[in-house]
């Protein structure tokens, strides 16, 4: 329980309530009479005590803790206790000795000296300011672990952020590449390549910005994109999706998370005088999304700077962030090295 959050302030009253409504009634079972009836001033005389310890506990809950312990004060601290606990209990024995004063000592009967109750009191009330210290750290110990986890969502949330920021200029700049090659051969490909380019701004500039979209968004998406990427193959690249997911479907993905993943398949799976594939398959089932893809292998060359990598770091830093522990990424090449597959399994965590 936060003990600043304001929302939480009656269950805390109520609680209290109840606790010391429970300590205060106790002295009901001694103060009753057979036949139901309660001698009241009896059980006045019997709320001394829970009065006493109600007093040190709220003296420390409410002013000592927060205001000398919470402050580094600790010496201090003890000393107000010492002195409250000493006319607390000062004060306890003299109302004792009036309103119930010792019986007349009668022959062989053994009357303890009164530095026993004295003992007994502050023994009592000193566990009970333990019980204050232990119920206001606790709180504070919660408050401190909540703002330790609102700082960690921020953060978290600023590094999101800071890569989609990244993510976008990147994926802009590959896709104008695409399309800049295309005016120097074919200029009626590359207006129709502006108009598909203008369906994947508008998915960029206004669904990019939340953290989780629908899946169908972004399989739309993906669809999108690879008919752009169509219009700037050749016919000797063969190109197969396949998409399995529900109808609708409504299961919450990180946006341009697996468009990296098929990029990286346009860039390094097509050459421009052999024979090439690309195959994206993206299925769900139940809570688990998976995206696998496989492409003939071409690797770029050294001397080659027409792709920085930029792309794969910046899904492997979203996927640690967004989804820690649920995730699996599989990357290999066949044993001959002419095909590449990327496998990506996400298991969506039940909200």
């Amino acid at each position: 329980m936060n003990i600043k959050d304001t929302r939480h302030r009656p269950l805390e009253l109520v609680i209290h309530i109840i606790c010391w409504g429970l300590f205060f009634g106790f002295p009901l079972f001694f103060t009753q009479h057979d036949n139901g009836t309660i001698d009241w001033k009896a059980f006045l005389r019997h709320t001394d005590v829970p009065a006493s310890m109600f007093v040190i506990f709220y003296i420390n809950y409410l002013l000592l803790i927060p205001r000398v312990l919470f402050k580094g004060q600790t010496g201090k601290f003890l000393l107000l206790n010492m002195a409250a606990i000493g006319i607390v209990t000062i004060c306890l024995r003299y109302w004792h000795n009036i309103s119930l004063p010792p019986p007349e000592p009668r022959p062989h009967m053994f009357m303890p000296p009164q530095y026993i109750f004295f003992l007994r009191d502050i023994v009592s009330f000193i566990f009970v300011c333990g019980l204050s210290v232990a119920i206001r750290m606790s709180l504070r110990w919660s408050e401190t672990e909540l703002e330790r986890q609102k700082a960690v969502k921020s953060r978290t949330e600023a590094e999101l952020k800071n890569l989609r920021n990244q993510l976008n200029p990147h994926f802009l700049l590959n896709t104008l590449n695409n399309i800049y090659a295309l005016t120097a051969f074919d200029t009626e490909k590359a207006q129709q390549a502006i108009q598909e380019l203008s369906k994947l701004l508008r998915y960029v500039l206004y669904e990019d910005q939340q953290t989780f979209v629908p899946l169908e968004k972004e399989v739309d998406f993906i669809i999108n994109y690879i008919e752009l990427m169509r219009i700037r193959i050749s016919a000797q690249t063969k190109i197969e999706t396949h998409f399995d997911i529900k109808p609708n479907s409504q299961s919450p993905i990180a946006p341009l998370l697996f468009i990296s993943l098929i990029e990286n398949a346009f860039k390094h799976g097509i050459s421009p005088t052999e024979q090439s594939f690309i195959d994206i398959r993206i299925t769900e089932k139940e809570n688990t999304i998976s995206c696998v893809i496989r492409n003939s292998n071409f690797p770029k060359s050294s001397a080659d700077k027409s792709g920085s990598g930029i792309g794969l770091e910046q899904v492997q830093k979203r996927l640690k962030l967004l989804y820690p522990n649920h995730y699996a990424w599989k990357k290999q090449i066949s044993d001959d090295g002419k095909v590449y597959t990327s496998s990506l399994t996400i298991n969506i965590p039940h909200p």
